[in-house]
């Protein structure tokens, strides 16, 4: 009995795994991105970085029909400009995030159409680059960040498809351990995207 329950433990294991990897399957997503950061204003300063554009890749693992666990990396880069009682100063700046979210598929029943919803968190790391306008002394500094966005996955085939989402990201600006940079108040970044992604 003890074996005949064992197998069976087995058979059912392999049934259910076998069931998610069909139904649920894990995908990869690469994405051309836009970076469009919002002014911030605090101590006296104001920071007001540059428009620019980068790169997302994502893995995306199915925990049930409509939920699922995502992991992502982006880059980009751009300037803060910051001016105050010193007058003005810039650092260009590498930006590496690294974020994890939990993805809600929508219940929206429009063919090769898979929208959905996501939120989590995560760090933004800002490197100088050696752009010889950057102030004196900058360093590299990691921000936390919350995630918010929403996006939909539109099949083009079994295993390929298109992805179009926004994000937003909501952090402290850098001041590159500048105390003349620090403006203390939050700032948002928002991230348009377009890409592909292919399901495993």
């Amino acid at each position: 009995m003890k074996t005949w329950t064992g197998v069976l433990t087995i058979l059912f294991l392999f049934a259910g795994t076998a069931l998610a990897q069909e139904e649920m399957p894990s995908q990869v997503a690469i994405q051309f991105t836009g970076l469009i950061p919002r002014d911030a204003t605090g101590n006296g300063i104001t920071d007001h970085a540059t428009k620019s554009g980068g790169f997302q890749l994502s893995y995306t693992h199915l925990l049930h029909k409509w939920a699922a666990a995502e992991a992502s990396y982006g880059y980009g880069r751009n300037t803060q400009n910051y001016s105050g009682d010193f007058g003005t100063a810039g650092v260009q700046a590498n930006i590496n995030k690294f974020t994890g979210a939990f993805v809600l598929r929508l219940p929206v029943h429009v063919s090769r159409l898979r929208p959905y919803a996501l939120a989590g968190g995560g760090v933004l790391r800002f490197s100088p680059t050696s752009d010889p306008g950057n102030a004196a002394g900058a360093v590299s500094q990691s921000k936390g960040t919350f995630l918010y966005g929403a996006g939909a996955d539109v099949d083009l085939s079994r295993h390929v498809g298109l992805r179009v989402d926004y994000r937003g990201f909501l952090f402290k600006p850098p001041d590159f351990t500048l105390s003349g940079f620090t403006v203390g108040t939050t700032t948002h970044l928002a991230q348009p995207s377009i890409g592909i992604f292919f399901r495993l």
